[in-house]
């Protein structure tokens, strides 16, 4: 019967599910792995499909692709307990008792949970939120304080994007359950969404302290790194790898804690570490071509292109390693080649994405329509007076990296990192609106006081003083910023505000390339990110009419031709006295995150202004969109 289903419905997936489960129970073992290809082959982030193939390889003893199936299933679903009974197993037969026990406890607390539990926290995994969240709140009606229906709510909360009431939750949690580790690990991520880098920090080192093994010591090694304390989370990273040389995902972290204090060397070897113990991990690959300086082996391309001709891998390796090919082959002059990858790389991460040029569009009209002449003339002596906060925005890619490592060379000037904090700030004042409502912000900026105003500025210096060091000044370089600069004149008047602005081309083309760790959802189609660029500029229009002088142009060509002049204006602008520094920006020894830190360690970075010419046929979508920018760009 599953035979014919999946004749007559070749693109239903779960067809080929239950036709795998069938013949694995008919003992047919090479049907039901064959079977599984082609379904992940459709599907690449089928977490029973993966579960399913840690079965079959079990029956067949093969215990190194029986604990890589079951892993993969649970990084997908950390609730399917039968993979952590597999995985368990595996371990065991590995002779990684240790490993083994830790995932036999996962399973053991699993199998204890009531059952609606256990179907909302698979739900939730599935991405169908709103049905776990009336589950677990019924299951809440009934069971007051349930340890594990709290976490689980808090969870779903968090993945709605309602941080406030899931720090709460978990707070509340482990208040009443100080033991339950589980929710301490959760209330860490948390607390990183929120950018209380200083709490997590805390509460990590709690859980080490109270649990211990590897997990903890993992987890307070990134918060350590996260706070800037990269000399702890190094030297934790450096004997996990030692001990356990198969966590690929620990070697990776190593690699970026690596590239941040600008040791290239050893962060290549990381990821190429990373790569050694998960053959197919396409973030180890996409990590090197993330470096921009890396150049890519005959072998490891060969490798990479042999990886993309298998049918299961996951869809996320999958586009990893696609814009990975992209970059490499791009470095060797092959635009046709690279363009293929780069395009088919974002095809499949659009899949993932819920980005809307309409909603984008409706946004940008709100802005323009509330923040207005009237709302900054009634509050001109509202607002928190310091003059400390230096926000760089703009759109990613075009080259606000640059300005901060120029800015920062300061001898009064603290560079930070991308701070969420305003986003928080407007996360906070929109509030949790039911669908259909009409949203808040930025409408409810009218409605704020004086005294209100100036204490959102004041919680943003609070929340930002763990990134600081002792300079009277500090950057704050979230590009997205550019959408909340009345928010930022109405809480922190005299802040300095400074657009980093790249060609529409070079930068629309920049982003496409580009695949980020998180956001920037507008980046992965070419037509949208054209549109996205023509939102940007409107409304920076908009905030050149409504607050004239209040941001700071800056073209990324203009710094490339007249460094030294760029770099008095900026500090003329900022209210800051020359440094010699500025103009030696690549030695300036700090810790960047960004893509851009490698080539903000090497002088003046002129190629970047060109290289979407190599590509431009290709382009020509791209070129249509942005046709009114490009007449205007020479102009500005």
């Amino acid at each position: 019967m599953a035979k014919e289903l999946v004749g007559q419905y070749p693109n239903d997936i779960e067809g080929y599910y239950l036709l795998a489960v069938s013949l694995r129970y008919s003992g047919e073992i090479d049907g039901a792995l064959a079977t599984l290809g082609q379904l992940l082959e459709r599907d690449g982030s089928h977490a029973r499909a993966y579960q399913e193939c840690g079965h079959n390889f079990s029956a067949q003893e093969n215990f190194a692709e029986q604990v890589r199936a079951y892993r993969r299933a649970l990084e997908l679903n950390p609730a399917l307990y039968a993979s952590w009974k597999g995985l368990a197993l595996g371990l065991r037969a590995q002779g990684k008792e240790a490993d083994a026990l830790q995932a036999l406890q996962q399973f053991q607390r699993l199998q204890n949970l009531p059952p609606t539990l256990l179907s909302a926290a698979s739900l939730m995994y599935e991405k169908k939120l709103h049905k776990a969240e009336q589950l677990c709140r019924s299951f809440l009606q009934k069971n007051k304080h349930h340890p594990e229906a709290m976490r689980l709510l808090a969870l779903i909360g968090a993945e709605l994007g309602v941080l406030d009431d899931a720090d709460f939750l978990l707070e509340s949690c482990l208040e009443l359950h100080p033991d339950f580790h589980q929710a301490r690990f959760d209330y860490i991520g948390v607390l990183r969404k929120r950018q209380k880098f200083a709490a997590a920090l805390e509460q990590a080192r709690h859980l080490r302290a109270g649990q211990g093994g590897r997990q903890s010591d993992i987890l307070f090694a990134t918060q350590s790194a996260m706070v800037g304390d990269y000399k702890t989370a190094l030297e934790i990273y450096d004997r996990v790898v030692a001990e356990a040389p198969d966590l690929h995902g620990v070697h990776l972290q190593r690699g970026h804690t690596l590239k941040t204090v600008g040791e290239a060397g050893q962060a290549i070897e990381a990821y190429r570490d990373a790569y050694r113990a998960k053959p197919d991990y396409g973030d180890a690959y996409w990590s090197l071509a993330n470096m921009k300086t890396y150049r890519f082996t005959d072998a490891e391309i060969d490798s990479m292109r042999e990886l993309q001709g298998l049918p299961d891998i996951a869809r996320d390796d999958r586009y990893h390693l696609c814009f990975a090919l992209g970059k490499a082959l791009e470095d060797r002059a092959d635009y046709s080649g690279s363009f293929y990858w780069y395009e088919q790389g974002n095809a499949l991460k659009q899949q993932e994405c819920q980005y809307s040029i309409e909603q984008n569009r409706r946004d940008t009209d709100l802005q323009i329509a509330h923040c207005n002449s009237e709302l900054f003339a009634r509050n001109a002596s509202s607002g928190c007076d310091a003059p400390d906060p230096i926000f760089i925005v703009g759109l990613p890619r075009a080259g606000s990296t640059l300005l901060e490592q120029i800015l920062a060379s300061h001898p009064q000037v603290d560079g930070t990192f991308e701070l969420h904090n305003i986003m928080a700030a407007v996360q906070r004042l929109k509030g949790r609106g039911q669908a259909g409502e009409q949203v808040r912000y930025p409408a409810v900026l009218h409605e704020l006081s004086a005294v209100q105003l100036r204490q959102i500025g004041q919680r943003y210096l609070e929340e930002a003083v763990i990134h600081r060091g002792q300079a009277p000044l500090f950057i704050d370089k979230m590009p997205n910023n550019f959408r909340h600069i009345g928010l930022i004149q109405l809480i922190l008047p005299k802040a300095k505000i400074i657009d980093a602005r790249r060609h529409p081309m070079a930068c629309c083309f920049s982003g496409f390339k580009q695949l980020f760790a998180e956001g920037q959802e507008f980046t992965y189609g070419l037509e949208q990110v054209g549109e996205h660029y023509r939102d940007y500029v409107r409304l920076m229009d908009h905030w050149g009419r409504v607050l004239p002088g209040k941001v700071l142009r800056v073209h990324y060509e203009s710094v490339v031709e007249d460094l030294e002049g760029q770099v008095r204006r900026l500090l003329n602008f900022c209210g800051l006295p020359f440094a010699e520094e500025c103009l030696q920006f690549h030695r300036t020894d700090r810790a960047v995150r960004t893509p851009s830190a490698e080539q903000v360690r090497q002088p003046i970075y002129r190629s970047g202004t060109e290289q979407w010419k190599h590509f431009e046929a290709d382009l020509e979508p791209l070129r249509k969109v942005l046709s009114g920018e490009l007449e205007r760009y020479g102009k500005w």
